[in-house]
């Protein structure tokens, strides 16, 4: 897997943990915490808009199939 698609999951995951988590015991949340684990550092103003079209088809998916929420 190369760096750039990499990057493109962690992008999209982090925005849709800090997003959809509900609260810091769930499951969701824990993600946040795994993506720092690794040295991924978000930039400031990460959002949707300034996602890579990759990220932003990972991070549709996840919100279409609803992946730990609730949880």
């Amino acid at each position: 897997m190369n760096h750039e698609l990499r990057f493109d999951i962690c992008e999209a995951w982090y925005l849709y943990a800090s997003n959809y988590h509900g609260g810091q015991w769930s499951k969701l949340y824990s993600k946040l915490g795994q993506l720092h684990n690794i040295g991924f550092k978000p930039a400031p103003g990460l959002n949707y808009k300034s996602l890579q079209e990759e990220g932003k088809r990972i991070y549709r998916r996840l919100v279409r199939t609803k992946k730990y929420q609730n949880a």
